[in-house]
C-alpha cells in the first residue's frame, strides 16, 4: 500500500513538473503575432525613428525663411596704442591701447536662386521617402513573422504525424511480436519493425528541437516577453480556397506599390536637386541691419547700421556648370529607373500569382497523395496479415504514408506565405 502511494506520488510531481512550463505557455494566433511585431520589432522601432529623423530634417530645412540673428563681442588691452600718430617733432599721440566692441546683427535672404525653396521641398520628399520606407519595412516584418509562424505550424503538424506513426508501429510491433511467439514469422520482421521505430524516434527528436527552435525566434522576432510560446492554428487536411478572388491586374497595382512610389519621389528628389544646383551659381539677395557698441575711444558709441548685399558668382559658373550637368544627369538615370524598375514590379507581380496558383496545386496534389497512401497502407497492412506481402513493403507503405503527410503541412505552409507575398506584391 505504502509503495503504491509513494509511485502516485512520484506521478503526480512529475505531471505537476511537466505541466508547469505548458501552463506558463503563452498561446498567440497569427492576427496576435503580426500585431505584436508592429509594437515590438526593432525594424519597426528604426524605421519609426528614421521617419522622426527626416521630420525633423523638415523643421531644420525651414527655418531658413527666417532671419539669421547674431551676437558678438570684442575687448583688449596692449601695452601701446595700436595707432601711433606723429603730430608734430617729438610729440606723438597713442591711441587704441584699450576698448571693447559688440552688437547683435540680423541677416534675411531675400534671393538664393531657390536653394531655400528648393531644399524644403527636399526636405517633404525626404520625409515621404521615409515613411515609404517605413511601409516596407513592416511589410518584410509581416512576411517574416507568418514564415516563422508557419514554421512552428508545419514543426507541430509534423510531430502529430509522427506521434500516428509511433502508434501504428507500436500496433505492429505487437502484432509481429506476438506471431514470432507463435512460430508463425522469423524475428527477422521484428528487427525491422525495431529498426523503423529507432528511426522514427530519432527523427521525432530533431523536429522537436528545431520547433523549439522556431518557437523561440518567433518570440524573438514579435518580441514577447519569453520564448515559452506556441501558435493556436491546427489543420484539418482541408484545401484552401481558390486563389482566384484574390487576382488583381497588375496595371491597377501598380500605383498601390511603395516601392512605385520610391521610384517616384527619387526622380522628384533628383530633380529637385538639380535646381538646388542652379541656384547656387545664382546671384543672391540678402538685406541686413543690426545694433552696434563701441568704447575704442574712451567714449560710448552706440549706433545702427543697416544695408543690402548682393553677391555674384562670377568664377564658381566654371565648376558650377559641371555640377549642373551631373544633376542633370543623375535625373536621368532616376527617370530611367523608374521606367525599368517599373516594368520589372509588374513582371514580379505575375510571377508572384504563378508562385501562388503553384503552391494552391501543390496542396491539391498532397491531399490526394495522402488518401491513396492511407489507401495503400491499409491494403498493406491487410496483406500482410494474409502473409501475401513482406514487412518492408508495409513498412515502407507507412514511410510513404508519413511522407505523404509531411509533404501536406508543408505544401499547406508554403501556400500561406505565398499567398502574402502576392498581396504585398500588389500592394495590399
Amino acid at each position: 500500500m505504502m509503495k503504491h502511494t509513494s509511485k502516485c506520488f512520484m506521478m503526480a510531481l512529475a505531471w505537476g513538473c511537466m505541466a508547469a512550463p505548458l501552463a506558463a505557455q503563452q498561446v498567440y494566433t497569427l492576427d496576435e503575432c503580426l500585431e505584436m511585431a508592429m509594437q515590438n520589432n526593432v525594424r519597426i522601432k528604426n524605421a519609426d525613428n528614421d521617419v522622426a529623423a527626416a521630420l525633423q530634417q523638415q523643421k531644420s530645412a525651414f527655418t531658413g525663411y527666417f532671419p539669421v540673428v547674431s551676437a558678438s563681442g570684442l575687448g583688449f588691452m596692449a601695452d601701446k596704442g595700436l595707432l601711433q600718430l606723429e603730430m608734430a617733432p617729438g610729440t606723438e599721440l597713442s591711441l587704441l591701447k584699450n576698448g571693447v566692441a559688440g552688437g547683435v546683427t540680423a541677416s534675411l535672404p531675400l534671393f538664393t536662386g531657390g536653394q531655400i525653396v528648393y531644399g524644403n521641398q527636399l526636405a517633404k520628399v525626404n520625409v515621404d521617402a521615409s515613411r515609404l520606407h517605413r511601409r516596407l519595412s513592416a511589410d518584410e516584418v509581416r512576411l517574416t513573422v507568418e514564415r516563422y509562424f508557419w514554421q512552428v505550424v508545419m514543426l507541430k503538424e509534423k510531430l502529430r504525424t509522427i506521434s500516428s506513426v509511433q502508434e501504428q508501429l507500436r500496433q505492429i510491433y505487437q502484432d509481429v511480436e506476438t506471431a514470432v511467439e507463435a512460430g508463425v514469422t522469423n524475428r527477422n520482421d521484428l528487427l525491422q519493425v525495431g529498426l523503423r521505430k529507432n528511426e522514427i524516434r530519432s527523427n521525432g527528436i530533431s523536429v522537436e528541437n528545431a520547433l523549439q527552435v522556431s518557437r523561440s525566434l518567433l518570440a524573438q522576432y514579435i518580441g514577447a516577453t519569453t520564448d515559452s510560446i506556441d501558435v493556436d492554428l491546427h489543420m484539418d487536411d482541408g484545401l484552401p480556397a481558390l486563389p482566384d478572388t484574390l487576382y488583381q491586374l497588375p496595371e491597377n497595382s501598380l500605383a498601390q506599390l511603395a516601392e512605385y512610389h520610391l521610384l517616384e519621389k527619387n526622380v522628384e528628389a533628383s530633380r529637385l536637386q538639380y535646381k538646388v544646383s542652379v541656384g547656387k551659381n545664382l546671384p543672391t539677395v540678402a538685406v541686413g541691419g543690426g545694433y552696434l557698441y563701441d568704447n575704442l575711444m574712451d567714449k560710448d558709441h552706440p549706433f545702427w547700421v543697416g544695408g543690402v548685399t548682393v553677391s555674384i558668382p562670377l568664377t564658381k559658373w566654371w565648376g558650377g556648370s559641371h555640377d549642373m550637368k551631373r544633376q542633370k544627369l543623375q535625373m536621368r538615370n532616376a527617370e530611367n529607373q523608374l521606367k525599368d524598375q517599373s516594368e520589372l514590379l509588374l513582371v514580379r507581380m505575375q510571377n508572384t500569382w504563378y508562385a501562388l496558383t503553384d503552391a494552391h496545386k501543390q496542396v491539391k496534389i498532397a491531399i490526394e497523395s495522402i488518401g491513396q497512401a492511407t489507401e495503400n497502407l491499409r491494403l498493406q497492412t491487410d496483406y500482410y496479415h494474409a502473409g501475401t506481402c513482406t514487412m518492408s513493403d508495409l513498412l515502407e507503405a507507412q514511410a510513404l504514408y508519413q511522407q505523404s503527410r509531411d509533404k501536406y503541412v508543408e505544401s499547406y505552409a508554403q501556400y500561406e506565405i505565398k499567398k502574402r507575398e502576392y498581396l504585398q506584391a500588389t500592394g495590399r
